[in-house]
Parts: C-alpha cells; sequence; structure tokens
C-alpha cells in the first residue's frame, strides 16, 4: 500500500497518517521527492483500513500495490534515484555515465594506462576485474588481492572510482576498504546471504548485474534484498540473457532497460560488452543501449585484446574507446543527457 499526500499537507497531517498506517501493524517509509510525498507500507498491509486512510486530512488517494518488491518501486519513490560513486562522480539523473576498463587486471603497467586512456576519453569510473569468477576452474581467476591493490594505484594515478566484482561475503570488509562500486555478478545475483550482507554491512553503491536466465522481477527482487538490509544505492546492471541463439554470448534484452525504468526509480546501466561476446558490436549496442534510455554504459577496453587473459574478443581498444564515445556525445543530447 502506498498513499499519496495532498500538496500542502501539515507535519500533524503527516503524523497522524503514519500513525494510522502503523495501527495497522507496517513500518512505514517515507519518500519525499520534488512534488509528491508518498508514505509506503512495509510488511503485510491487509489489515490497513483503506477507507478510513483515504479519509484522513492532507491525504490524496491510497494505493494497493501488488509488486513484491517496495523499496525498489517507482510507486514508493517516484523520483529518479542518483548514486553517488565517490570522487564527486554520479550515476543517474540528466547525466550519461560510462564506465570503462579491462576485464580483468593483468599488471601494474596494464590497468594504469588503460585508466589514463579511459579518463582521457571521457569514462566517469575505472572497472577491472580483480577476483574473477570463470565457467573454467582451469581459467585465469583473476590476481586477486594483489589485483585489487594495482586497482587502487591505478585510482590514486587518475582520480577515477573503482568498480569491481565481489565473490562471496568474506570479502565484504576488504572491498568496504578498498572500492568504490561493489560489483555483484550474474552468477551471484541470486546469492541472498550475499545480497543481505551487502545490504547490512555497507553503504557502497552496488552495481548488480541481471543473471543469465532471470527475470525483470527476480532482478528487482535482489535488489530489494540489498535494500532492505539498510542500502538504498543500487545501480542495476543489463548485461545480456541466454537464450537459444549462439551467435552473440548472449541476447542483450534492451527492452528490460524501459521497463525497469518504468517500474523503478534505480539507475540502469547497460554491458554490451558481456551481451554480445564480440568487439565489432559493442559500438552499435552502446548507442542502442543510450536511445533506449539507459543511465550508462559499463564497457571493456584493453590495449592489447588479442593477448587479454580475459575475455579479449570483446574488449575493444582505447581508440575504439575514444571514437564510440566521440559518437555518444551528440546522441547523448538527442535523449535529453550530457557525457
Amino acid at each position: 500500500m502506498v498513499v499519496i499526500m495532498k500538496h500542502g499537507f501539515t507535519q500533524q497531517q503527516l503524523q497522524r497518517a503514519i500513525r494510522v498506517m502503523e495501527e495497522g501493524g507496517v513500518k512505514v517509509m517515507v519518500s519525499k521527492g520534488s512534488e509528491t510525498t508518498i508514505l509506503g507500507a512495509e510488511g503485510n498491509a491487509q489489515n490497513i483500513d483503506q477507507e478510513k486512510v483515504s479519509l484522513l486530512p492532507g491525504v490524496e488517494r491510497v494505493m494497493r500495490v501488488s509488486e513484491p518488491y517496495k523499496k525498489a518501486n517507482r510507486k514508493y519513490h517516484p523520483d529518479d534515484t542518483v548514486v553517488d560513486l565517490g570522487g564527486g562522480v554520479t550515476l543517474g539523473g540528466a547525466h550519461l555515465a560510462v564506465i570503462a576498463g579491462p576485464c580483468s587486471v593483468e599488471s601494474k603497467a596494464q590497468i594504469t594506462q588503460i585508466a589514463r586512456d579511459v579518463k582521457a576519453s571521457g569514462a566517469c569510473a575505472l572497472r577491472g576485474g580483480a577476483f574473477k569468477p570463470r565457467t573454467s576452474p582451469y581459467a585465469f581467476q583473476g590476481l586477486e588481492c594483489e589485483g585489487l591493490e594495482l586497482l587502487k594505484q591505478a585510482r590514486a594515478d587518475t582520480a577515477l572510482p573503482i568498480v569491481t566484482e565481489i565473490m562471496g561475503t568474506e570479502y565484504i570488509d576488504l572491498f568496504e576498504q578498498s572500492v568504490d562500486v561493489i560489483q555483484v555478478g550474474a552468477r551471484n545475483m541470486q546469492n541472498f546471504d550475499l545480497l543481505k550482507k551487502l545490504g547490512r554491512h555497507t553503504t557502497k553503491p552496488i552495481l548488480l548485474k541481471r543473471g543469465l536466465s532471470n527475470t525483470i522481477e527476480e532482478w528487482l527482487m535482489s535488489a530489494e534484498y540489498i535494500m532492505a538490509g539498510g542500502n538504498s544505492q543500487v545501480i542495476l546492471c543489463e548485461r545480456g540473457i541466454r537464450t537459444f541463439e549462439t551467435f552473440t554470448r548472449n541476447t542483450l534484452d534492451l527492452s528490460a532497460v524501459l521497463a525497469v525504468k518504468q517500474l523503478s526509480h534505480l539507475p540502469v546501466v547497460v554491458d554490451p560488452s558481456h551481451a554480445c561476446g564480440k568487439a565489432w558490436m559493442v559500438e552499435r549496442m552502446a548507442m542502442a543501449a543510450v536511445a533506449a534510455g539507459a543511465d550508462g554504459l559499463i564497457v571493456e577496453v584493453h590495449n592489447d585484446p588479442p593477448h587479454a587473459l580475459c575475455d579479449g574478443a570483446q574488449s575493444i581498444t582505447p581508440e575504439q574507446f575514444k571514437a564510440l564515445m566521440d559518437k555518444l556525445s551528440p546522441l547523448a543530447v538527442c535523449v535529453g543527457r550530457s557525457l
């Protein structure tokens, strides 16, 4: 249930509405938007007398909400959420944010040079995998803690916030101290223990990738786990889903961007690199994502893709990244954003 207050309501009217809702056995969250103040009922609202609440002074209308996600729901929070990535960088709103960097951190020279290159082209944050979940146990698993240190050195060199993937709950304290944005990968999207602890034990922004075969509602429910724990700084990432098609690595679901923007206030970024698995597709799919309304992109960039230790086939070069950014700048203006 959500209760929408009238313009010009008094503080006394607000407190009375909250009290009546709480008497029905729910916790009330107050969302104050630019134009509307909404009271959202957390918990079972069946015992609340909807008609009684609707007749209270200062109440404009009462709506039942059928979706199981509450904190992530736009009905509870009509204004778009803008997430602070650190270092004065935000994601959401009118600015189009582009995060770029290699799939995995390989060496100090590699990550530092790529960080400098993508920053020069306009990237607002650096991505790079220190811990790598791989299908094969024999594939490169990342430099792990050493990789985190190299990312921190690249941040010190460029002032770019760093985005990297967490693998388990045992790393939360380390990531809290080391990184700016914690990425939850597709394979961990429904690792509910991890999601709950990220909600309770950190206020760092969480970039939550959609699972390989998960529905939009399941994706939003995973965001709800984090937010229910107390961390509202969630970024959703569409990275392609698994379908019957084998030509591309995954199938990029741009309709999900539109759907999520309609259903939720959380910002959405698109990963065209993992979605397609082919470097030559990245530019056009990135542009399509911006046209579809994405708040940002996360793109794999490597200075030597043929010799990359991970995902070289889908990585673009720094020169190709610059060309992409040059094309995104006028496109962003066309959809009401700036780069």
